[in-house]
Order: C-alpha cells, then structure tokens, then sequence
C-alpha cells in the first residue's frame, strides 16, 4: 500500500499558479486508483436557510476524515463548498469507503443534511471517454493542494447524481473521524470591494488549449488585484471571542461527548487561543504571528478542478473585465461559468497541530459562493 500511495506523494510541486491552466503539468492517474465523490442534496436550500457554514463543514469534513483515513499518507483531493473528491489506490479503497460512508450518515444524523457519496475506479471513468490527471499545486512551504484535469472528477459527480456507484451505507451512529476540522477563525471583509467567488467550466467537447487560454487570461487578470486576490491579509484572518461558529466547531468535534461540555471546552480553548493570538504571546514554542502568516500562506482559494474555481478579493474594475472576458469567451462556446458576489469570505480549517506547517484552510464565500455560483451555470 505504501508504494502505491507514493505515486501522487513523488509528483513534482509547482508553485505558479497560472502553470496548472496547461494539460502538460498533470499526471493521469493509474487505472486502478478510485475516485471518491460527494455532494450535498439541496445546498443552495439549505444556503438560503443560512446554513452556508455547516455545508461548507460538511463538505470539509469528507477531506477531513479521508486524510485521518490515510494516516499522514499524501492523497490527492479538492474541496468544492458544499462537497469535495478525492482518490486513492485501490488498496486503500475500502477504507476511503468507510470513511466516507461514515461522514454521511454523521451529517444525516447531527445536521439532518443529505450527503450524496460514491466511488468509481479510474479505470471506469477512462471507458467513460473521460480522464483524471493531477498535479501539485506548492501554496506554501508547508503545504501543497491537488488540482485536477480530465474531465473525470465532473463525470464521477454526475453519475454519484445519477444514483450510480453507490458505497455500502454506515451504521446508525457511526462517527467519522474529523480530528483537526474546525472553523474558528472570524470571516474575512472585502479589502477591495467584493469577494467574488467564479467557477469556470469548460463547454462539452472544447479544444483544451482553448479553455487554457481564458483560464490564462483570467488569471493574468486577476493576479494585479492585491495579493493576488487573495481574500486574507497577508498577517492572517482575524479572531473574536466566542467565535461565530464555536457552537457548529462543538458539533464536529463532540464525538461521544454531551453537546453542552463540548461547548464548555470549545469557549475555554478558544478564549486560550484568542488571548495568545491578540497578544502574541509565545508559549512552549508556539508562536502565534507565526501560525497567523502560515495561515494565510497555506490557503486555498483558487484551484483546478476539472475547470477553474476561485474565491477572490475584487474590485469593480477587475470584476467588470473578468466578467468580460468570461462573457466573450462562452459566446464562443468555450465555456460556461458563473459569479456569486458577497461582503466576506470565510475559511474551514484542518489543523492536525499547530506547531507543524501542514494545517490547510479553506476559503469560500460567506453567503455560499461557490455553491451560488455553480447553480447560475446549472440555471443558465
């Protein structure tokens, strides 16, 4: 199992981000590794209920509890806002199914959410006529994110709607294992004007060069906002105590534990936390203006995924001409797309320690972006 893990863990790391528009830096996967799929039923419903930040911890938590599963193994996935995919070798299959099966009936039964799950090999998706590739994206010292291409992680998605390639359900009761999921961090105001979250999917049948031109030109585009668009200053997001969410952070991490003691404890380990970071005081080697950078550095937000998805500090300027080029190039039949505007971002954390520079963060828009942008091309 090692050895096939190694697969995606020795793929070279690229840290431009414009580079992963191009085919040529993917590697198709082996035709033997399975793809994992999930999706909730109902999230732009369940967004309008203001539930934005529990679809988005749903989503995170299938990331969560398949990198728990993989026991600090590398594996390859990509988190959407109100789902995520991912994949792994076939030895590893049927553990990546019981994590995932148990992430469902979880958010079923503390959140009465519906989440769609599936698996399907590579293989599979190859006679399909589609493909996975991959390819390592270096967002900062410490941590690297999974792009993908092909076409197949889109096929897999619309076959898990379909009702296809359905996983063994999970026990009433089974617990996942999200240790390290959390949301504590306060949302992020737009610095520029707007948060603006895009998805960007390419037209059925489309030259690829073509699609990787626009992506090209958007990205040019968007890379003179500041910081790249970047939804979090640059020293890290903020804090305030209790945070926002500490009640749902008490709901992940409550395991077999009374909801209202592990409410007790989120409020103490946070009021912790907010003193050390708004202090900046160092204990036992932690350094909080540190972690605060790192943070910020290891975000995710903006990714390939079978197209092109991004949640961006924007001007009007910059909106007005990415909304042009984007115009002009499904007037072409190049692509589909669409935008969601919205006052601030919001980031879901994996953070196995916070002395070590492998935590992962998130970013979507607060009000639901990429779900609400993903429908406007569903509807359009």
């Amino acid at each position: 199992m090692e050895k096939e893990f190694e697969f995606y863990g020795m793929l070279p790391t690229r840290d431009t981000f414009v580079e992963f528009a191009s085919a040529e830096v993917y590697t198709a996967l082996p035709d033997d590794w399975m793809v994992g799929t999930s999706d909730i039923v109902g999230s732009t419903g369940e967004i309008a209920k203001g539930r934005y930040k529990t679809v988005n911890m749903v989503g995170a938590a299938v990331i969560s509890a398949q990198v728990n599963a993989a026991k600090g193994r590398a594996l390859p996935y990509v988190f959407g806002g109100d789902g995520a995919a991912f994949a792994c070798p076939a030895s590893h299959a049927e553990t990546a199914a019981k994590a995932l099966a148990a992430v469902q009936v979880w958010a079923q039964e503390m959140f009465g959410i519906e989440l769609r799950v599936a698996m399907v090999s590579v293989g599979d998706i190859r006679r399909a006529g589609y493909d996975v590739a991959v390819a390592r994206y270096q967002a900062s010292e410490g941590v690297d994110y999974a792009m993908f291409s092909g076409g197949g992680i889109s096929w897999a998605e619309a076959e898990m709607k379909a009702g296809a390639h359905n996983i063994p359900a999970a026990p009433s009761g089974t617990l996942p294992d999200l240790e390290g999921l959390s949301c504590r961090w306060s949302h992020m105001k737009a610095r520029s004007g707007t948060i603006l979250s895009v998805v960007i999917q390419p037209a059925a049948g489309i030259d690829p060069k073509a699609f990787s031109d626009v992506c090209t030109t958007v990205l040019t585009r968007a890379g003179q906002l500041d910081r790249g668009g970047h939804p979090s200053p640059e020293i890290g997001p903020g804090t305030k105590w209790p945070p926002q969410n500490y009640e749902l952070d008490a709901k992940v991490s409550q395991k077999d534990m009374p909801l209202a003691k592990r409410k007790r404890q989120v409020l103490f380990e946070t009021a912790i936390a907010w003193l050390l970071l708004n202090l900046g005081l160092s204990i036992g080697g932690f350094d909080p203006k540190k972690y605060r950078r790192e943070v910020a550095s290891n975000a995710d937000y903006r990714k390939f995924d079978d197209g092109l998805k991004m949640t961006i500090d924007c001007d009007a300027a910059t909106q007005a001409d990415l909304q042009a080029i984007l115009d002009g190039a499904r007037a072409d039949g190049i692509l589909n797309y669409g935008l969601h505007t919205q006052d601030e971002a919001m980031m879901t954390c994996i953070v196995p320690s916070p002395m070590v520079n492998t935590h992962v963060h998130f970013i979507d828009g607060a009000s639901g972006g990429y779900t609400q942008a993903a429908a406007q091309i569903k509807s359009g």
